[in-house]
């Protein structure tokens, strides 16, 4: 009896240990195949460790505001980025072009074409997102001047007497304030100024855009007429309210240069005035090397949007003097502050896109 319990407890051990052995064989230290975040690698959650970014912008300070808040997002995906250099719109697109930049956030998708395409096209070059929506250009004068003489469209300007209101500098021509050379908008001005016949009454003022305006801004409040090419996003839209200090001039039909490609008058027309200038997307830009080892980028650049509203609003603070780089990213970081939900929710997403690569 004593021989045939010790058997049987012996036998019990035995099976006790087999039973251990096969659970721990069932149970693995980790799944491979599991989708559980938790499990993720810190090279995934934070996909840019260890990856260099250059980014640029014009030399706008509202495109700086924009690549700051880009820089933020891609600091949160592990990203070292540097400072956002300023570089002049056709040599920011060669340059992105070429690898010597990775991320342009400010390409006007309409307006800045030939760049695109000189700089290598789609070959080179892949847009992305839309930052800002439905950005505007065109032609402004004062109020009271287009109040006071029926003046509503660009085409008027061909009479001398009209366009000597708007001469500033006394030579008879009225002084269109325009657009810095290179920026691709003086591309269509001068091809307006022959399309439309106004050579012999107007000339095309041109140097440093803001310095020019602030000169013109300075004359309205004298009371004196004001003539001056605009854009959105800008402070000048805050500074100049339509309606109240400045009316927009139509264009007696819709013309482009062909570089631009084809456009019809319903593209350049907003709220029923023909504005002459295609109503554009503003987009990011990167080198397709780059956007194509780095699929968290891409989404989160596909991600990042903001309303052109704030950034007009941002744009009063540089006019009111906050205009250095680091007062600049202080306005970024008070805009992904004001919109962290968002941002946060553009950056998980952007983070999930590189996990599930």
């Amino acid at each position: 009896m004593k021989r045939q319990s010790k058997k049987a407890k012996l036998a019990a051990a035995l099976a006790t240990l087999l039973i251990g052995l096969m659970a721990c064989e069932q149970t693995p230290q980790s799944n491979p195949n599991s989708t559980d975040k938790s499990e993720t690698t810190p090279e995934k959650t934070m996909p840019g460790k260890g990856i260099r970014v250059s980014s640029s912008a014009s030399v706008s300070t509202y495109g700086i505001f924009a690549v700051e808040i880009i820089n933020m997002g891609l600091e949160k995906l592990g990203y070292q980025t540097e400072g956002v250099k300023e570089l002049d719109i056709p040599v920011a697109h060669v340059s992105i072009g070429n690898g010597d930049i990775d991320v342009y956030g400010v390409h006007w998708q309409k307006l800045h074409e030939k760049f695109f395409r000189e700089s290598g096209g789609e070959e080179k070059i892949e847009r992305i997102g839309v930052i800002i929506a439905d950005a505007v250009q065109g032609y402004q004068i004062d109020k009271n001047t287009a109040d006071k003489y029926k003046i509503t469209n660009l085409e008027q300007l061909k009479d001398p007497k009209i366009a000597k209101l708007f001469d500033s500098d006394g030579n008879g021509k009225a002084n269109l304030t325009g657009c810095n050379p290179g920026w691709g908008c003086e591309l269509v001005i001068e091809h307006h100024l022959d399309t439309y016949g106004l050579r012999d009454t107007v000339e095309h003022d041109q140097g440093n855009y803001d310095t020019l305006l602030a000169a013109t801004i300075a004359r309205q409040r004298q009371g004196k007429p004001i003539f001056y090419y605009v854009y959105a996003p800008h402070w000048s839209s805050i500074v100049l309210e339509v309606g109240k200090d400045a009316t927009w001039l139509e264009v007696p039909f819709t013309s482009l240069p062909k570089e631009l490609g084809e456009v019809t008058a319903e593209d350049t027309s907003v709220e029923g005035k023909n504005l002459g200038f295609a109503i554009d997307q503003i987009r990011i830009i990167a080198n397709k090397e780059f956007i194509t080892a780095n699929p968290a980028a891409k989404r989160l650049f596909e991600l990042i949007k903001i309303p052109i509203e704030d950034v007009n609003a941002q744009q009063k603070l540089v006019r009111e003097g906050e205009s250095n780089p680091k007062q600049i990213r202080r306005h970024a970081q008070q805009w992904v502050e004001n919109n962290q939900e968002l941002f946060d929710s553009w950056v998980e997403e952007a983070r999930n896109s590189a996990i599930n690569d």
